[in-house]
């Protein structure tokens, strides 16, 4: 059967998922822009990315890879998948803490149940990397980052549930405290400016 498409050849579940996504309520300290998606993974694809800054300093940043499969993947158990990769550098010391992978993961999950996006089959990995330096770069402190790396099926193709939950995993891995009662988020800013050339974007200051 054919699928039916919209003016720039996208069907109209891949166009509703993409819209859904620009229009998420998202934390003010959340700015999200949109970026070619990779090409081979899926019929159709896009990609955002979003960084978490308070007072010019960055503290999270992250990509959601949006895949659509018209009719089904068999590997996804349906047509829309989700891919992120979200970091944030840690103290030292929290690296050594052996509950952090598991709190990550349960901070994806809790994040996406909290919203209500209905979802399966989420898979991933959440890493620790510490950094130390030597040689002349002895005096540089060492250095830590949380990375987590997650995927899982939406079953709608509405996704502004998906991306606000993504964006609760943002705003926790970047260390910031929950918003107080009765304080909304805001509808997503920039999500339709395109990023640079290879997804690149211009580091604020």
């Amino acid at each position: 059967m054919a699928i039916r498409t919209g003016p720039e050849g996208e069907p109209p579940d891949f166009r509703l998922a993409l819209s859904s996504v620009r229009s998420a309520r998202l934390r003010p300290e959340v700015t999200l822009d949109e970026t070619p998606g990779p090409s081979r993974l899926a019929a159709y694809t896009a990609a955002f990315l979003a960084d978490v800054s308070v007072d010019s300093a960055e503290l999270a940043s992250g990509r959601l890879v949006v895949l659509h499969e018209p009719g089904g993947h068999e590997a996804w158990s349906g047509d829309f998948r989700l891919v992120t990769y979200v970091r944030a550098p840690l103290e030292p010391e929290m690296v050594a803490d052996p509950l952090l992978p598991s709190v990550g993961w349960t901070w994806l999950l809790e994040a996406l149940d909290a919203h209500g996006a209905a979802y399966r089959a989420p898979s991933g990995t959440v890493t620790r990397v510490i950094s130390e330096s030597f040689g002349s770069m002895a005096d540089e402190p060492a250095a830590a980052e949380i990375e987590v790396r997650a995927s899982w099926t939406a079953l709608e193709p509405d996704l502004a549930a998906h991306t606000e939950g993504w964006g609760e995993l943002l705003c926790h891995i970047a260390g910031l405290p929950p918003l107080p009662s009765g304080v909304a988020a805001l509808p997503s800013r920039g999500a339709t400016r395109r990023a640079g050339p290879g997804g690149a974007r211009p580091r604020r200051r």
